[in-house]
Protein backbone atom coordinates (compact mmCIF):
# COMPACT_ATOMS: atom_id res chain seq x y z
CA UNK A 1 0.00 0.00 0.00
CA UNK A 2 1.79 3.50 -1.31
CA UNK A 3 1.68 6.53 1.37
CA UNK A 4 -0.83 9.11 0.75
CA UNK A 5 -0.03 11.67 -1.83
CA UNK A 6 -0.27 15.29 -1.24
CA UNK A 7 -3.56 15.24 -3.28
CA UNK A 8 -4.67 12.79 -0.81
CA UNK A 9 -4.73 15.18 2.22
CA UNK A 10 -4.66 19.18 3.13
CA UNK A 11 -2.72 21.32 5.54
CA UNK A 12 -2.47 20.76 9.05
CA UNK A 13 -2.96 16.79 8.46
CA UNK A 14 0.29 16.70 6.83
CA UNK A 15 1.80 17.13 10.37
CA UNK A 16 0.75 13.42 11.42
CA UNK A 17 1.53 12.21 8.08
CA UNK A 18 4.72 13.18 8.25
CA UNK A 19 5.57 11.29 11.47
CA UNK A 20 4.54 7.99 10.19
CA UNK A 21 7.67 7.20 7.94
CA UNK A 22 6.79 3.43 7.53
CA UNK A 23 5.38 2.65 3.80
CA UNK A 24 3.37 -0.24 6.21
CA UNK A 25 0.38 1.61 7.51
CA UNK A 26 -1.61 -1.24 8.90
CA UNK A 27 2.35 -2.97 10.50
CA UNK A 28 2.72 0.51 11.71
CA UNK A 29 -0.82 0.61 13.70
CA UNK A 30 -0.25 -3.08 15.04
CA UNK A 31 3.07 -2.26 16.30
CA UNK A 32 2.11 1.16 17.66
CA UNK A 33 -0.61 -0.84 19.66
CA UNK A 34 2.04 -3.16 21.29
CA UNK A 35 4.08 -0.29 22.27
CA UNK A 36 1.55 1.88 23.63
CA UNK A 37 0.18 -0.63 25.33
CA UNK A 38 3.12 -1.96 27.13
CA UNK A 39 3.99 1.95 27.94
CA UNK A 40 0.53 3.08 28.78
CA UNK A 41 0.57 0.25 31.57
CA UNK A 42 3.05 1.47 33.30
CA UNK A 43 1.69 5.03 34.38
CA UNK A 44 0.72 5.07 37.64
CA UNK A 45 -2.97 4.93 38.40
CA UNK A 46 -2.49 8.74 40.47
CA UNK A 47 -0.93 10.19 37.51
CA UNK A 48 -4.10 9.65 35.28
CA UNK A 49 -5.46 12.70 36.80
CA UNK A 50 -2.48 15.13 36.96
CA UNK A 51 -1.92 18.12 34.73
CA UNK A 52 1.65 18.54 34.14
CA UNK A 53 2.27 22.52 33.15
CA UNK A 54 1.97 24.04 30.70
CA UNK A 55 -0.49 21.26 29.32
CA UNK A 56 -4.29 21.80 29.97
CA UNK A 57 -5.45 18.11 29.80
CA UNK A 58 -4.85 15.62 32.54
CA UNK A 59 -3.15 11.78 31.41
CA UNK A 60 -6.66 10.43 31.03
CA UNK A 61 -7.75 13.20 29.16
CA UNK A 62 -4.84 12.87 26.82
CA UNK A 63 -5.48 9.07 26.23
CA UNK A 64 -9.37 10.23 26.18
CA UNK A 65 -8.74 12.16 23.28
CA UNK A 66 -6.69 9.83 21.57
CA UNK A 67 -9.47 6.92 22.09
CA UNK A 68 -11.95 9.82 20.46
CA UNK A 69 -10.21 10.71 17.57
CA UNK A 70 -9.54 7.10 16.97
CA UNK A 71 -13.21 6.74 16.62
CA UNK A 72 -13.17 9.64 14.88
CA UNK A 73 -10.71 9.13 12.15
CA UNK A 74 -12.26 5.60 11.48
CA UNK A 75 -15.83 6.70 11.50
CA UNK A 76 -14.47 8.96 8.50
CA UNK A 77 -12.44 6.20 7.01
CA UNK A 78 -15.31 3.89 7.05
CA UNK A 79 -17.86 6.53 5.58
CA UNK A 80 -14.86 7.31 2.55
CA UNK A 81 -14.37 3.85 2.13
CA UNK A 82 -18.16 2.97 1.33
CA UNK A 83 -18.33 5.58 -0.89
CA UNK A 84 -20.50 7.90 1.28
CA UNK A 85 -18.52 11.43 0.36
CA UNK A 86 -21.28 13.29 2.47
CA UNK A 87 -18.96 15.99 4.20
CA UNK A 88 -18.19 15.43 7.69
CA UNK A 89 -18.24 17.84 10.44
CA UNK A 90 -15.16 18.50 12.55
CA UNK A 91 -14.97 18.65 16.42
CA UNK A 92 -13.82 20.58 19.40
CA UNK A 93 -11.04 18.51 20.64
CA UNK A 94 -10.90 20.54 24.08
CA UNK A 95 -14.80 20.32 24.51
CA UNK A 96 -14.64 16.67 24.22
CA UNK A 97 -11.94 16.25 26.52
CA UNK A 98 -13.49 18.97 28.91
CA UNK A 99 -17.00 16.52 28.75
CA UNK A 100 -15.57 13.36 28.13
CA UNK A 101 -15.83 12.34 31.89
CA UNK A 102 -12.62 10.76 31.99
CA UNK A 103 -11.54 11.33 36.08
CA UNK A 104 -14.13 9.35 36.82
CA UNK A 105 -12.37 6.27 35.08
CA UNK A 106 -9.37 4.22 36.15
CA UNK A 107 -6.41 4.84 33.82
CA UNK A 108 -6.25 1.51 33.50
CA UNK A 109 -9.83 1.05 31.94
CA UNK A 110 -8.69 3.98 29.80
CA UNK A 111 -5.74 1.65 28.40
CA UNK A 112 -7.93 -1.05 28.03
CA UNK A 113 -10.51 1.02 26.18
CA UNK A 114 -7.86 2.40 23.70
CA UNK A 115 -6.92 -1.09 22.62
CA UNK A 116 -10.31 -2.05 21.91
CA UNK A 117 -11.22 0.34 19.74
CA UNK A 118 -7.25 -0.13 18.32
CA UNK A 119 -8.20 -3.58 17.38
CA UNK A 120 -10.91 -2.32 15.67
CA UNK A 121 -9.51 0.34 13.27
CA UNK A 122 -7.04 -2.69 12.71
CA UNK A 123 -10.08 -4.78 11.50
CA UNK A 124 -11.64 -2.09 9.93
CA UNK A 125 -8.26 -1.75 7.68
CA UNK A 126 -7.02 -4.97 7.10
CA UNK A 127 -10.91 -5.85 5.70
CA UNK A 128 -10.86 -2.71 2.70
CA UNK A 129 -10.99 -4.26 -0.39
CA UNK A 130 -7.70 -2.13 -2.26
CA UNK A 131 -9.64 0.45 -4.27
CA UNK A 132 -11.67 2.13 -0.82
CA UNK A 133 -8.14 3.15 0.33
CA UNK A 134 -7.59 5.98 -2.49
CA UNK A 135 -11.96 6.87 -2.03
CA UNK A 136 -12.03 9.93 0.34
CA UNK A 137 -14.60 13.10 1.22
CA UNK A 138 -14.63 16.27 3.00
CA UNK A 139 -14.27 16.06 6.78
CA UNK A 140 -13.86 19.32 8.70
CA UNK A 141 -14.00 21.13 5.40
CA UNK A 142 -10.45 19.18 4.02
CA UNK A 143 -10.38 16.79 1.77
CA UNK A 144 -9.34 13.50 2.93
CA UNK A 145 -8.62 10.35 1.59
CA UNK A 146 -9.04 6.77 3.39
CA UNK A 147 -5.17 6.04 3.32
CA UNK A 148 -4.05 9.17 4.45
CA UNK A 149 -6.87 8.60 7.44
CA UNK A 150 -4.94 5.36 8.50
CA UNK A 151 -1.80 7.20 8.44
CA UNK A 152 -3.08 9.92 10.60
CA UNK A 153 -3.92 7.81 12.75
CA UNK A 154 -0.89 6.28 13.52
CA UNK A 155 0.57 9.72 14.09
CA UNK A 156 -1.82 11.44 16.18
CA UNK A 157 -0.94 8.64 18.71
CA UNK A 158 3.04 9.15 17.83
CA UNK A 159 2.03 13.28 18.37
CA UNK A 160 0.42 12.82 21.69
CA UNK A 161 2.38 9.82 23.14
CA UNK A 162 5.85 12.07 22.78
CA UNK A 163 4.23 14.58 24.90
CA UNK A 164 3.02 11.66 27.57
CA UNK A 165 6.49 10.71 27.05
CA UNK A 166 7.75 14.42 28.21
CA UNK A 167 5.44 14.89 30.57
CA UNK A 168 5.16 11.47 32.84
CA UNK A 169 8.35 10.11 31.66
CA UNK A 170 6.71 6.29 31.06
CA UNK A 171 5.90 6.43 27.57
Amino acid sequence: MPRPDKTEFTGFQANYIDLVPETDVLAAMSAQLDEVLALWRRIPEAQGDVCHEPYTWTVKQVIGHLIDGERIFGYRALRFARGDATPLPGFEENDYAKSGGYERLALSDLVNEFEAVRRSSLWLFRNLPEAAWGRGGDANGNHISVRALAYIIVGHVRHHGGILRKRVGAV
